[in-house]
């Protein structure tokens, strides 16, 4: 495979979706690595970009910046018809541009995010978020929910779940067996059960699981060093018990570009690290940058496969 065929989806019209797609596909980083077809309406988009057309957010009547049902259904559509795409075998991955959540929900799609749309239909019931930076990767046991709801959720299975995703595809991706920390839930660790007991419950059981199925995983590790250590190079990729405690010091080392990979499933879905900028549509001031690496990764990532 020279070029893998990239899908990017457009991402919410109403935001800065069609500005980074503009910018990204036509730079030499993209270019280089990937062939790419933009999903989305071609009247938001340069001529000079491929385009499969769904013709569906008419401008007149989607107001740039602000949310609306209109612009969350044009959104949704583009992403069912790049996983058909992909699950056809008609692109190799997909790449998809930011979305807004209260738009989806407005056009009468209760999903929580790309991730959990994906799941559905494709029919995956074990996936989970992993990011990639050239500082750190991380991968979440729990993704879009409340913290006061994030201890009632975990389970054993779900964390050990989550580490033998990320073992299976760094496996893969790197062709040895890669190190792997656990964070723990609470502060130090928890502290032998001072601080709350998920840890000796629920995650240092799952961290045991793993090691007998001859994953090479350490921890529960205290939150406020395993990123610390991770990004020395003690580990390959740090296990999350949360949407925050992940995404925070990912964006701290490497804001723009992190990259969001769902893994799990039966295709290849990369993703920006971002949101839809609705305060500076318009204003040429979008970054491109994370949606190049996503693009970029979806490319190594086919490859591999």
């Amino acid at each position: 495979m020279d070029r893998p065929l990239i899908g990017v989806t457009m991402g919410d019209p109403a935001g800065i979706g069609p500005e980074i797609c503009a910018k990204a596909l036509t730079s030499s980083e993209v270019t280089s690595v990937a062939s790419c077809v933009v999903i989305g309406d071609r009247r938001w988009l340069p001529k000079n970009l491929k385009v499969i057309d769904l013709h569906n957010a008419d401008p007149a009547k989607i107001k740039t910046g602000q949310v609306s049902k209109a612009a969350g259904q044009a959104a949704f559509e583009y992403i069912e018809r790049a996983i058909q795409l992909a699950k056809d075998g008609a692109i190799d991955a997909i790449a998809t541009g930011p979305i807004n959540k209260e738009a989806i929900h407005k056009a009468g799609h209760k999903f929580d995010g790309h991730t959990e749309i994906l799941a559905a239909y494709t029919n995956t019931k074990e996936y989970a978020m992993m990011f990639v930076s050239d500082k750190l990767w991380v991968i979440l046991v729990t993704t879009h929910m409340p913290l006061s709801a994030v201890s009632k959720s975990l389970t054993k299975q779900k964390v050990l779940k989550t580490i033998k995703l990320a073992h299976e595809t760094l496996s893969k991706l790197r062709g040895r067996k890669p190190r792997i920390g656990v964070a723990g839930l609470n502060p130090h660790a928890g502290e032998n059960g001072l601080f709350g007991r998920e840890e000796i419950k629920i995650i240092a059981p799952a961290v045991a699981e793993a090691k007998k199925l001859g994953i090479d995983a350490n921890g529960p590790i205290s939150p406020d060093a395993i990123f610390y250590l991770a990004n020395a190079g003690m580990y390959d990729l740090v296990v999350a018990m949360y949407h925050d405690q992940g995404l925070i010091p990912l964006k701290l080392l490497s804001f723009n570009r992190s990259v969001n990979v769902t893994v799990g499933l039966p295709i290849i879905r990369t993703s920006v690290d971002h949101g839809t900028g609705f305060d500076i549509v318009g204003k040429g001031w979008a970054n491109p940058q994370s949606l190049i690496e996503a693009i970029q990764v979806a490319a190594h990532f086919a490859k591999t496969r």
